[in-house]
């Protein structure tokens, strides 16, 4: 992978498809007023490089109605890169973010029981170097849970390079299922 710099047509795109990934190419093209050819290479360059990925999403309420828990880690402040990236290995494990609060990392995952919380809370999450303390919060009811969000996964050392926060993250590309 090579480090690219993105432009406001990439940008462009990358929204374009983050609305639905089923767009056409021909209808970017049309809307941003470029060639459909610019915007088929502007997508495989994307691609290329790792910045932008295709998949289906599905809502999670209908997958056998797991229940979504929230793992709130208060960690020894020199151990917290390594937690966040230990966490974020762990399969069960969907979503890790490091916080300035009442946490110092959060962790998220879909449970289909409470035996699965406490087994990963207790004999993987727990056991790790530098996890003080773990505060488990299971959601009772979600108001507003957009399935079609898709994961934010920030950028390894073979990203773009970046010269603001917000480009310290990788666009995902998604369409809903």
């Amino acid at each position: 992978m090579t480090d690219i710099e993105l432009d406001s047509l990439d940008r462009q795109v990358i929204e374009a498809l983050g609305r639905d990934a089923r767009i056409s190419n021909r209808q970017i093209a049309s809307d941003l007023g470029v060639a459909e050819a610019t915007i088929r290479t502007r997508i495989r360059r994307l691609q290329g490089a790792h910045l932008i990925h295709f998949t289906a999403l599905t809502d999670f309420r209908i997958v056998g109605s797991p229940t979504l828990v929230l793992f709130g880690i208060d960690a020894d402040p020199r151990q917290i890169p390594k937690l966040a990236a230990e966490l974020s290995a762990m399969p069960e494990i969907n979503c890790v973010m490091v916080l300035l609060g009442r946490y110092d990392l959060l962790a998220t995952g879909l449970f289909r029981s409470m035996t699965e919380v406490e087994e990963l809370s207790g004999q993987s999450i727990r056991p790790l170097k530098g996890v003080r303390r773990i505060q488990t919060m299971v959601s009772m009811e979600q108001f507003k849970y957009d399935y079609r969000m898709a994961r934010i996964v920030t950028r390894s050392a073979t990203m773009t390079k970046a010269k603001t926060p917000s480009r310290r993250r990788r666009a995902v590309a998604t369409a809903s299922a």
